[in-house]
Parts: C-alpha cells; sequence; structure tokens
C-alpha cells in the first residue's frame, strides 16, 4: 500500500488517482469511506458530534483500510488535535524515506 498525506487541497486525491492508474491498483480516499459510514459529510458529523467522536470514527476507518485495502489511500493528518497522535494512515508502518 502507498499512503498519501496532506493537508485539504495538496493534491493528495489528485495524485493518488494518477499514481494508482499508473500502478494498475484500486485507489481510495479515506474521506469518502468515512463520509459513506457516516451518511453525512464529516463537517455535519464534527459539528454535530465532535471531534473526539469523529476521531474515534477516523481512526476505525484508517485502521480498516490500511489491514485490509491493497493499491493507493488518500488520507488527511488529524491535525491541531490535543490528545493522541494523529491518524496518519500509515497502519503503524514507518514512512518511506527516499
Amino acid at each position: 500500500m502507498i499512503a498519501l498525506v496532506g493537508l485539504p487541497g495538496s493534491g493528495k486525491s489528485t495524485i493518488g488517482r494518477q499514481l494508482a492508474r499508473r500502478l494498475g491498483e484500486a485507489f481510495v480516499d479515506s474521506d469518502h469511506v468515512i463520509e459513506k459510514q457516516l451518511g453525512c459529510s464529516i463537517r455535519e458529523y464534527f459539528e454535530r458530534e465532535g471531534e473526539e467522536r469523529f476521531r474515534d470514527v477516523e481512526e476505525s476507518v484508517i485502521d480498516d483500510l490500511t489491514l485490509n485495502h491493497e493499491g493507493v489511500l488518500a488520507t488527511g493528518p488529524a491535525g491541531g488535535q490535543s490528545g493522541p497522535p494523529p491518524n496518519t494512515g500509515t497502519g503503524g508502518l514507518p514512512p518511506l524515506e527516499s
């Protein structure tokens, strides 16, 4: 699995789709999976349920994707939170170094 992690609008999904296509692999965006599971937008859920509940859902989805998805994954950092380390979508694996 290749995980692309970055801020909103940084190009993760655009690059991820292109990379997956070139590699002949599947592409998934964790935000889309989260919204499908929630049945509403992340923003809506975040406002209604709060950050802590959202981070629990986010962590669960990213854990599942990192264990069960092969291909390219786009996910955002859980930036600005206090508490546990941000969800990085690496499933506990160290990032690749060049």
